[in-house]
This record gives C-alpha cells, sequence and structure tokens, in this order.
C-alpha cells in the first residue's frame, strides 16, 4: 500500500520523505489556507520536495470552469494530480481531462461505492474516499472500503483507491487487509506506524544487556 501524507506543510512533507517511505502528497483547500501562501506557490514547493503524485483541489463549480482551472493547476508541475469534487459537473470535467487533455484526477468527497462506480466510469486515475467523516456520521467505513475494492476488481477498472483522511492505526488495518492502493495519513500517524511499545522495550533490554558485553 502505497503512503501519501494528507498535508500541506512542507517541512512536514521533508520529514516524511527523509524517510524514502513516502510515496505521495494530498492536499485540499483548507490546508493550504493554513500555510498563508499562494496556491500555486505552495503546490510547486510540495512538488519540488517529492517526485511522487500531489494532489491539488480546484474550487470551480461547473464542469467549464474546472475544465479551465485544473488546466492551470496542471502546469505547476509534471507531477500534479487534480483533484475532482464527485458531483455531475465534477465528473463531465474527469471525461475531458481524462481522455482528452490526459491530465490526471483524484475525484474527492467519495462515500458510497456507486459514487466510486461513477468515478471510475468516468476514467478517473484516483478515488478518494473520506473515512473519517463517514465514521464520524456512524458509517462504518471500512465496509465502503471493502465494497469499493471488490467493484473494481468485478469491472477491471484502473482507478487507484485512495483512503483519506485516516486518523487511527486501526484505519490503516482496515485498509491493508482491503487492498487499498494508498492511504493518506496526517504526519502524526505516518512516524506512529513506526512505532511499538515492545519495539521500545526490546530495544531497551538489548541494550541494557549490551552494556554488560566484554567487547575484548
Amino acid at each position: 500500500m502505497k503512503i501519501f501524507l494528507d498535508t500541506a506543510d512542507i517541512e512536514a512533507i521533508k520529514r516524511a520523505n527523509d524517510t524514502g517511505l513516502l510515496d505521495g502528497v494530498t492536499t485540499n483547500p483548507t490546508l493550504i489556507a493554513k500555510t498563508g501562501k499562494t496556491f500555486h506557490r505552495i503546490v510547486e514547493e510540495i512538488c519540488n520536495v517529492l517526485s511522487g503524485p500531489v494532489s491539488a483541489e480546484v474550487v470551480a463549480e461547473t464542469a467549464a470552469d474546472m475544465l479551465k482551472e485544473a488546466c492551470e493547476i496542471s502546469q505547476v508541475a509534471p507531477n500534479v494530480v487534480v483533484k475532482i469534487p464527485m458531483t455531475v459537473e465534477g465528473m463531465k470535467a474527469v471525461k475531458t481531462l481524462e481522455k482528452e487533455k490526459g491530465i490526471h484526477v483524484n475525484v474527492t468527497m467519495i462515500f458510497s461505492t456507486t459514487q466510486a462506480h461513477l468515478a471510475a466510469k468516468a476514467g478517473a486515475s484516483y478515488i478518494s474516499i473520506v473515512l473519517s467523516r463517514l465514521d464520524a456520521v456512524c458509517n462504518e467505513s471500512s465496509i465502503l472500503v471493502e465494497d469499493t475494492m471488490r467493484m473494481l476488481a468485478n469491472y477491471d477498472y484502473k482507478a487507484e483507491v485512495i483512503a483519506g483522511s485516516l486518523k487511527t492505526q486501526n484505519h490503516i488495518l482496515s485498509c491493508l487487509r482491503a487492498g487499498v492502493d494508498i492511504a493518506t495519513v496526517p504526519e502524526n500517524l505516518f512516524f506512529q506506524m513506526f512505532q511499538h511499545p515492545l519495539t521500545d522495550s526490546g530495544l531497551a533490554d538489548f541494550k541494557r544487556d549490551w552494556a554488560r558485553v566484554v567487547m575484548k
């Protein structure tokens, strides 16, 4: 499973990228607004840090305006993926961007398998299911993830599933079991994945015991 960082924080991206295990980055208008920088500048800075996919979202609401905005965003760097919302107008734009413009699209705000099917049918490269929002309204996100993976396999769609907005390691575990292609996580969860109390206690034991070893 690929791991993307869900952030627009350049320093956080650098820290994760330094591990050699970061595959890409997703952003959204809220995350970019927090930086205080212009949209194009922050996207360009992120793309300069890593070569993997960097998702940047349009804010237009009509297909025509989405196409115009998407074409502008895609010019920032070759690894930019344009995020398009799951709407009727959005799906019109996806078809044109993927099939005519050759621009990779990440369809976001997906909360049902039928929505995921439409995004895949439109030709999206990526399908983003926002897990934490589902769990917040008492919907089991793990079931949606499993159903979506089964649907894509049934019809041999090529879209990659992005499990977005993961908050816990249990979320990550559910995605690993379902065979999800990509998980997007905040920086703190990314580094939590390296940790386990038994690892810490085991290393502490080794260090204590090694101190008693005579080298020569």
